[in-house]
């Protein structure tokens, strides 16, 4: 979906009382904040406090049952599937985890084929095989351009097998395969985990770069960086939406006004990235054990 010719390229992202409820309680609740397009979005938190399931909810990957979200003016969690159509996912463990045995050319041959055959046009899909191919390679370079990854400095180049990849290399090729869909909301869990203190550094502006391109990013991490919109998961059981800039430390500075919703009856639900099909609470667990290890891992590092 692109963007609206009066709209930036990026999405606006609301939400007002948002909040999941597990089988295990609330993974997260009373989440509010409003973000522009093209802004850096840090969610930060305790381990466990809810905020991968936050970034699939808003990404349409998980189904919210309290308060209400909006995507790019597609409110959540009815349009789910129309957010999944304008977002994309950089890494996000137990979702879009990167393949350790595949080559960095075979990741973005294999993800530059299926955007061509689910997103592409039909008039694209009929060009002659010579300018797919073209095609196809101008938006790798520019997805890798984009993502600060140079083929070049890898220890064999395109031929280099994921599991050989630095950490920072691994999600600037996330973050690429990410791009290639040129969504307008990019969405990345853990990531500031099992990065030095330069690595991370770097790993932030790469994304404020891409925020300054007109892409909205949402990335969660430990702690979050000088100037980032910060979304805070650490007492959103309780909190509920701030209503001035003073707000408490840790939440959005501005002032969402949406209206709100009754609360529905029905169980939680999480989907996959590309798919409709009825899905079960599995996610929402798997997530909160994703946060758990890497909480874990940071604290071992």
């Amino acid at each position: 979906m692109d963007a609206h010719p009066d709209e930036p390229h990026g999405a606006a992202v609301v939400a007002d009382g948002y909040g999941l409820k597990g089988p295990r309680g609330w993974a997260f609740r009373g989440i509010g904040f409003e973000a522009a397009p093209g802004s850096l979005v840090a969610i930060e938190g305790p381990s466990g406090s809810g905020r991968t399931c936050l970034l699939l909810a808003l990404t349409g990957r998980m189904k919210a049952q309290e308060g209400h979200a909006q995507v790019a003016r597609l409110r959540l969690p009815k349009k789910m599937a129309a957010v999944r159509r304008i977002s994309a996912l950089g890494p996000v463990p137990g979702v879009s985890d990167l393949d350790p045995a595949l080559t960095v050319a075979e990741h973005l041959r294999e993800r530059a084929l299926l955007q061509r055959r689910f997103d592409g046009s039909l008039k694209a899909l009929l060009r002659p095989p010579a300018e797919r191919a073209a095609a196809a390679r101008a938006r790798i370079d520019e997805a890798l351009k984009a993502a600060g990854l140079d083929l070049e400095t890898l220890p064999k180049g395109d031929r280099t097998s994921v599991r050989d990849l630095e950490r920072l290399e691994a999600l600037r090729l996330s973050l690429a395969l990410a791009l290639l869909g040129r969504p307008r909301l990019v969405a990345l869990d853990d990531t500031d985990l099992k990065l030095s203190d330069a690595d991370r550094a770097e790993a932030w502006a790469l994304l404020r770069s891409v925020a300054d391109s007109g892409i909205t990013v949402l990335a969660v991490c430990s702690e979050a960086p000088e100037g980032a919109l910060r979304v805070s998961t650490a007492s959103a059981t309780t909190r509920t939406a701030p209503k001035t800039s003073e707000a408490e430390p840790g939440t959005a500075d501005a002032k969402p006004k949406p209206e709100t919703e009754p609360e529905p009856d029905a169980e939680p639900t999480a989907t996959g990235p590309d798919t409709d099909a009825e899905p079960t609470t599995h996610t929402i667990q798997k997530a909160q054990k994703g946060e758990a290890d890497a909480f874990a891992a940071t604290r071992r590092a």
